[in-house]
C-alpha cells in the first residue's frame, strides 16, 4: 500500500511518502514562499526520487484542518489535482490529530496548539500511553484560559507542540508540568499526516468529497459581516 501525504496547514509545508507503514521520504520546507509555489514541486521531487509513479498511489493523505485557510485550500486543491486522474481515495486528517502524531510513542498529554490568532488556539488533546494515541477531545478553537482548564486533570507531562506551543509555554510554564517538544517534532509535518491517516483508510473519500475544515469563519468573512451588521 503506497499512501502519499501533504502537509501546509501554517507556515511549513511538506511532502511525506509511505509504502507499506515505511517512510520512504520527506520533503520539508519551512520558509517565507508561498505554499502554491513550493508543494507541487517538493511533491514532484520525492516522486522522481522515490521512484514512486502517481499511478502507484493507492491513497492521498492531506491535513484538512483546522490552520490556515489560504494554506489548507491550496493542499486539498494540490491533492485534488494528484487524485483526480485515477480516482485515487483521497483522506483529511484533522491538523491537531497529525500533528500529534508527530510525538507518538511519547507517554503523557499531548497537546497540539496551533495559533489561531485572536487569542485563541487551535487544539485538541491525545493521550499518549505504550505507544499509542487516544483522542481525549474534539479539534477545538479556545483561548488559553479554556485550555488551560481542560489541562488541570491531563495526565502528566503535558507535551506541547505546534506553531503555538510557545504561547503555553509562557503563559503556564510555572503552573502546569508542559514541556516543550524537541523542535523537529513541533512543526506540522507531512510525515505525521501519513500516520495518522492510516489509522483512517476506512474514511477514505473521492477526490471531490475532500473538503477542508475550518473551525470558524475567515477573518474577511467576519468583517464581510460586521459591516454587513453596521448598515
Amino acid at each position: 500500500m503506497v499512501l502519499f501525504s501533504l502537509e501546509c496547514s501554517a507556515a511549513a509545508a511538506s511532502a511525506a511518502l509511505y509504502r507499506d507503514g515505511k517512510l520512504l521520504g520527506e520533503e520539508f520546507l519551512n520558509v517565507p514562499q508561498t505554499h502554491s509555489v513550493t508543494l507541487l514541486p517538493m511533491a514532484q521531487s520525492l516522486l522522481e526520487h522515490t521512484g514512486i509513479s502517481p499511478e502507484q498511489v493507492d491513497y492521498y493523505a492531506v491535513s484538512r484542518g483546522p490552520g490556515s485557510f489560504t494554506g489548507l485550500r491550496i493542499g486539498i486543491a494540490a491533492v485534488k489535482g494528484l487524485a483526480f486522474p485515477d480516482r485515487t481515495p483521497c483522506i483529511g486528517v484533522s491538523t491537531p490529530e497529525a500533528i500529534a502524531y508527530g510525538l507518538l510513542g511519547f507517554e503523557g498529554t499531548v497537546v497540539p496548539m496551533m495559533d489561531a490568532r485572536c487569542g485563541q488556539v487551535y487544539t485538541a488533546l491525545f493521550r499518549g500511553q505504550a505507544g499509542t494515541l487516544t483522542r481525549l477531545t474534539e479539534d477545538e478553537a479556545l483561548p488559553l484560559t479554556e485550555l488551560k482548564k481542560k489541562l488541570q486533570d491531563c495526565p502528566a507531562p503535558l507535551w506541547l507542540c505546534g506553531d503555538g506551543a510557545h504561547l503555553g509555554l509562557a503563559a503556564w510554564g510555572e503552573e502546569l508540568p508542559v514541556k516543550l517538544a524537541p523542535a523537529h517534532l513541533c512543526y506540522q509535518r507531512a510525515a505525521a499526516v501519513g500516520l495518522a491517516a492510516m489509522n483512517h483508510l476506512g474514511e477514505a473519500v473521492s477526490p471531490e468529497a475532500l473538503v477542508p475544515c475550518y473551525l470558524r469563519p475567515a477573518n474577511a468573512m467576519t468583517l464581510e459581516q460586521r459591516q454587513h451588521k453596521a448598515e
